[in-house]
């Protein structure tokens, strides 16, 4: 309840227009009730004159009544048309603000606020929960507070004529726009949080397969994968199956309540007739009225149906809006210094724990203790084995992660002083895992710098060593490249996103294990690729092999966070340390 109400206090900007949607939701209930009502009467009201002969057919003014008749059914066309326009008018708004702002509060939390979180299940928070929100004013609160208020003023209008018939429509429209929905909320309740969570998690998996289809099909793993989805798809099946059951419980009791508050009005009305308390022709005004009174409480067991899908996606939506930031930026970044050198003091630097851990790893100093200079235009390689820090340091640089002690500036300049896009700003990152859009060839380009043209696109592809590949496609720069890239080869989406990088001129530029897992022709074209990508630029190369490393590069070996090695290469080979036992295992593999 404490999500709804939350809820409700989004749509605080937009409170007139929806006073304007309830405001005319209204007016179209009450004119169906004229309408049928006033029809009713008019029609019986007739049918008696004119058995009573033409005397009385020229003492009953037909055109009055007949007018409200038209009156009455103009306003209601009228106000259902211009009343779904405000509704949804309204919703959309909602739901463009609430998009936008979760997206806005998803932006900060990557990449580490998000580490455990599937990709399918951040998407569905983003979309289908979002979408299932701006259900609550055109479901929830448009109908509630019509039928509240049209309910009343229907039973006082029957009141007027009848009282005890006012009373038993009251009771009528309370047991069917209250007791029957609060019975299939209960009802509905377990199976519908079941079926949300159901189709929450093939989301995520559907999503996980696409994306992952190349490894589902290598491990012959798809048909596990296909099983597991038919199972869940069975299981939703069901509870949807159940849904619909009770939506058509909640129907068939409606019209039955409805059909029997018909019948008492009809007792009521029939006795007081003959008692000749009541004209015979405001007896079928009673009984339609009565009927027209139930349109406005018929979508309320469907509100309340809703409710409990709305409340898990109130909850999934809000636990990331409230989820804490990895990284507080400041409000500006100081002055650009003029020497971009980097200075790494005693830096520790440790992940936040997650809630409700058991892993003890997760206490332990991710850098602990880290000295490193680096100073502009060098190139440094960085190596270590997987835990040591390298990726950490990665993440500093980005300012992804923020550090607990020591320091870490940039020409003087503290790290936590500058804002994460404007650190950003002056790095290039090439990794493994390179990001493809589902768009063409300049579309990704055009990532990197949008104010690029052909030129200097071709350019960068002939630098990438990608150019000839392209121009053999008949489209050429407008070639698809195809959802994560799948229309090329990993070397082709390797060498494309270093002509992002020659794109983005940076001062600084990281290579993150940018020839990983590539065959050795490929490798050494890629690494050709890189050589002029460095000119000019801070690089640092974050590695495990030592391929491609020269004998002048200076080279830095992270162990448990801290610095145990930092030299030339050549110096450091024969130095009896890491480098030379990486350098024995490696010549020992190449043997075998």
């Amino acid at each position: 309840m404490r999500n709804l109400i939350r809820l409700m206090r989004l749509y605080a900007p937009y409170r007139r227009w929806m006073a304007g949607g309830i405001a005319l939701g209204l007016i179209t209930v009450l004119a169906n009730f004229g309408l049928l009502a006033l029809s009713g009467w008019f029609l019986t009201t007739a049918g008696i004159v004119g058995l009573a002969g033409f005397a009385a057919q020229n003492a009953f003014n037909f055109f009055t009544p007949a007018a409200g008749v038209r009156f009455f059914a103009t306003v209601r066309v009228v106000a259902r048309y211009t009343g779904r326009l405000v509704d949804h008018e309204t919703t959309f708004r909602l739901l463009a603000s609430l998009r936008t702002d979760l997206y806005a509060r998803l932006e900060p939390l990557a990449p580490l606020g998000l580490a455990g979180d599937r990709g399918g299940d951040l998407l569905g928070r983003l979309v289908a929960d979002v979408d299932r929100l701006g259900d609550v004013f055109l479901r929830v609160i448009s109908p509630f507070a019509v039928a509240a208020s049209g309910a009343l003023v229907m039973a006082l209008v029957l009141s007027a004529f009848a009282p005890l018939a006012g009373l038993v429509l009251l009771a009528g429209l309370v047991l069917a726009g209250v007791g029957l929905p609060l019975a299939s909320m209960r009802l509905g309740r377990r199976p519908g949080s079941d079926a949300v969570t159901l189709q929450t998690a093939m989301r995520a998996d559907l999503i996980d397969g696409v994306q992952g289809m190349s490894e589902l099909l290598t491990y012959n793993a798809a048909p596990a994968m296909q099983a597991r989805f038919d199972r869940a798809s069975t299981a939703l099946t069901a509870r949807q199956g159940r849904l619909a059951a009770i939506a058509g419980f909640g129907v068939a009791g409606n019209l039955l309540i409805a059909n029997l508050t018909m019948a008492a009005i009809l007792v009521i009305g029939g006795a007081l007739v003959s008692h000749h308390r009541l004209p015979g022709s405001d007896l079928a005004l009673l009984t339609l009225g009565a009927m027209a009174t139930f349109e406005a409480v018929a979508p309320l067991a469907t509100a309340f149906r809703l409710l409990g899908g709305i409340q898990d996606s109130a909850r999934r939506v809000f636990e990331i809006i409230d989820r804490p930031v990895p990284i507080h930026d400041p409000v500006a970044s100081p002055t650009r210094p003029d020497h971009l050198g980097l200075r790494f003091a005693g830096v520790r630097l440790r992940y936040p724990v997650p809630e409700k851990t058991t892993d003890q790893n997760c206490q332990l100093w991710a850098l602990d203790g880290l000295d490193l200079v680096i100073e502009p235009g060098e190139h440094v390689t960085i190596l270590g084995r997987s835990g040591a820090g390298k990726t950490s340091l990665v993440n500093l640089l980005l300012r992804f992660a923020d550090y607990q002690e020591g320091s870490a500036t940039l020409g003087g300049v503290e790290l936590r002083a500058i804002r994460g896009d404007d650190l950003r700003s002056l790095i290039t990152l090439v990794t493994q895992r390179t990001r493809m859009f589902a768009g063409s060839v300049r579309d990704n380009l055009l990532k990197a710098d949008p104010d690029a043209d052909d030129t200097a696109l071709w350019h960068a592809l002939a630098i990438a060593r990608l150019d000839d590949f392209v121009r053999a496609h008949p489209d050429g720069l407008d070639a698809l490249v195809g959802e994560g890239g799948v229309k090329i080869s990993g070397g082709e989406a390797r060498r494309l996103s270093i002509a992002r990088a020659v794109l983005r001129d940076t001062p600084f530029l990281i290579l993150d294990e940018p020839t990983e897992g590539l065959d050795p022709l490929t490798e050494a074209a890629l690494r050709a690729a890189i050589i002029p990508l460095c000119v000019g630029r801070t690089t640092i190369t974050i590695t495990h092999r030592l391929e491609g490393i020269a004998p002048t590069d200076r080279v830095v070996v992270l162990d448990r966070g801290r610095v145990v090695e930092d030299g030339p290469f050549s110096v450091l080979e024969g130095a009896g340390g890491t480098v030379t036992r990486l350098r024995h295992l490696q010549d020992q593999c190449v043997q075998i």
